[in-house]
């Protein structure tokens, strides 16, 4: 199975503040914001939405290629990648740019703000699928990028029938109607989560019902509520897989995506995916850093059992002890 993950290359630095955000806003002033947190701890991680992706996917047995740009800083991050299981010769490097830097503060509620420098990632909109052999592709994954390249990929996987799935996340803000719908035509998946749900019925103007008419399905994260999907045929709904720590939620999400991907590309069908997605992002929020997490598929197995119970279609990874997968949903 082929996958590409398509996204932003980043270094994250993750902060933290021990209090609360929410105390030292005026909400009478909100309209004239200056605030300044002082923070405890500071770090520097590997990140970005396409490389969190590719390696929980690596993690989960796939040889995922990662498609995307990178700067003159990024030599030591792509060894480790390839080290690891990630294919980054889609990947391009920029000698002129540094690679995009993710900057969160995350408060005692797990409430976060960030701030986000494209570097490199700029120029992702000058890679291309007609640029790649259209028979090596069987999924792309189209995550938080330039917009220009979201919207370009989303149409060159519609033109080229590639299955895609579209993960606008925080790019929703800077993201237009009219680009929206034409990247979102034609989606197998589009993932939000709940609050990303509002901020898309607002943009489109569409109910969650009406969005159906133009992506094949809809997965709605929801937190510690679990995750819901959504299809023009049936709804499922799949409660969230317990965590031993929440210890630091950047890259959560990520690692739901890859377990979601995983799943639905290697034909499990619709409970076993949501439930693969939500087991791959316990692990993230239990470290911090989104890359430092690590399992083998037998620990991934025994995680998923000990949340859902037995289910023979995770024999999609290749587990050898596993019983035989049931048919796709």
């Amino acid at each position: 199975m082929s996958i590409i993950v398509t996204g932003s290359i980043a270094w994250d630095f993750l902060m933290r503040f021990p209090g609360y955000f929410k105390d030292h806003f005026l909400p009478d002033h909100l309209d004239n914001i200056s605030v300044s947190f002082l923070v405890d701890e500071k770090e520097r991680h590997r990140g970005g939405c396409a490389p969190n992706i590719a390696y929980s996917l690596a993690l989960l047995g796939d040889k995922p290629r990662l498609m995307g740009t990178a700067g003159h800083d990024f030599g030591d991050y792509r060894q480790w990648l390839e080290s690891v299981g990630v294919d980054t010769s889609l990947t391009r490097i920029y000698a002129d740019e540094f690679t995009a830097t993710f900057t969160a503060i995350t408060d005692r509620s797990h409430s976060q703000i960030a701030s986000f420098h494209t570097g490199a990632m700029a120029r992702s909109r000058e890679l291309s699928f007609y640029d790649v052999p259209r028979s090596s592709i069987d999924w792309v994954i189209i995550s938080p990028n330039d917009p220009v390249a979201m919207h370009k990929y989303a149409r060159e996987c519609r033109e080229l029938g590639i299955k895609f799935v579209y993960d606008p996340s925080q790019q929703l803000a800077r993201i237009g109607r009219s680009e929206f719908m034409d990247s979102v035509e034609g989606a197998a998946v589009l993932t939000v989560n709940d609050y990303e749900l509002e901020m898309t019925k607002r943009l489109t103007g569409l109910s969650q019902q009406e969005l159906l008419r133009h992506v094949a399905a809809l997965v709605v994260t929801r937190g510690p509520d679990g995750v819901s999907a959504y299809t023009r045929e049936a709804e499922y709904h799949v409660p969230a897989a317990d965590a031993a720590a929440l210890v630091e939620p950047t890259g959560v999400g990520d690692a739901f995506r890859a377990g979601l991907l995983a799943g639905l590309a290697h034909g499990a069908g619709w409970p076993t995916a949501l439930r693969m997605g939500n087991v791959a992002a316990v692990y993230v929020i239990e470290k911090v850093g989104t890359q430092n997490h690590c399992y083998t598929l037998t620990d991934f197995v025994a995680r998923y059992r000990a949340n859902y119970g037995d289910d023979p279609a995770l024999a999609v990874l290749g587990a050898g002890e596993i019983a035989p997968a049931l048919s796709p949903i």
